[in-house]
């Protein structure tokens, strides 16, 4: 197996898994679930969820524990709102056949998050992208990775990815070169049984094959306005809207982290978080989507 990560591009092969047939429904694209946290904590998940609606998922929906449902409702529009207060509700939410993508994490509360990432695994046909709160939650009960499977993805940064795999952690913090650094996000990988995303200026993306991608945000395509709260619950939400879509983990996260870089390219400084999901349209504009 080749050991250097291959470079992400935006080749016309990803470009035209963007485009939407004129002829086709909402559901055919996909019905993506974004859990939020409660009162005065919905802002991550607004996040994540704008940006999946944004890159094309047929729908959306925001599960609010009750407390939050006015909040949230204040800010949103085309996402959908429904009432998920507790581990319980959401198994029963994922019942439904058309909701094909969850995102877990997001502002959402490591307390809470335990028990709604056990009722998450417990849907293996349903994409799963944990991601923050969720990726805390796993660190403190590691007996929840054998939940873990190929339809999941983690999108940890560092500091998450010590706390999930802190042997590994190690190993990043004393070899700087990118070869040392993707062996063990593959390391990690292969040990989920899922896709793994390390996210940074050198964001690498490993499959539990073995197969490993790189996306450089430097030199040409450096984005430095990235380094704000918030960028990564986009990030998680462009990865979710992409699987819903139908996308692989994998693919949706190379595709998801070139397209952040080059929302964040296209803003430029001053960039908030709130800016990417909006750019979103100029990007794809701009790649004849």
């Amino acid at each position: 197996m080749e050991r250097t990560p291959r470079t992400i591009t935006m080749s016309p092969a990803r470009v035209q898994s963007l485009r939407k047939s004129g002829a086709a429904h909402k559901y055919d694209y996909g019905h993506a679930l974004v859990l939020s946290g409660g009162p005065g904590a919905t802002g991550a998940a607004r996040l994540a969820a704008r940006a999946a609606l944004r890159i094309g998922a047929g729908l959306v929906t925001l599960g609010v524990p009750p407390a939050a449902q006015l909040e949230v409702a204040a800010h949103e529009t085309a996402v959908m709102l429904k009432r998920i207060p507790d581990a319980e509700a959401l198994e029963a939410a994922l019942r439904d056949a058309r909701l094909t993508t969850l995102c877990l994490g997001p502002g959402f509360g490591v307390a809470r998050a335990g028990a709604h990432l056990r009722a998450a695994l417990g849907a293996p046909a349903k994409g799963v992208v944990l991601d923050a709160d969720a990726l805390t939650a796993l660190a403190e009960d590691p007996a929840l990775m054998s939940g873990l499977h190929g339809g999941c993805i983690l999108t940890p940064h560092m500091g998450e990815f010590a706390r999930v795999f802190p042997d590994l952690a190690e190993g990043l913090q004393a070899h700087g070169d990118v070869s040392a650094r993707a062996a063990m996000v593959r390391a990690a990988a292969a040990r989920a049984g899922c896709t793994v995303l390390l996210k940074g200026a050198e964001t690498l993306i490993a499959a539990p094959d073995g197969g490993c991608s790189i996306h450089t945000a430097t030199g040409a395509r450096a984005a430095p306005w990235l380094a704000t709260a918030g960028a990564g619950d986009v990030l998680a939400g462009l990865i979710t809207g992409l699987m819903a879509r139908g996308q692989s983990p994998l693919a949706a996260a190379e595709t998801a982290a070139w397209l952040h870089v080059e929302a964040a390219r296209r803003i430029g400084p001053g960039l908030i978080a709130e800016d990417l999901p909006d750019a979103l349209p100029g990007v794809l504009s701009a790649l004849d989507v």
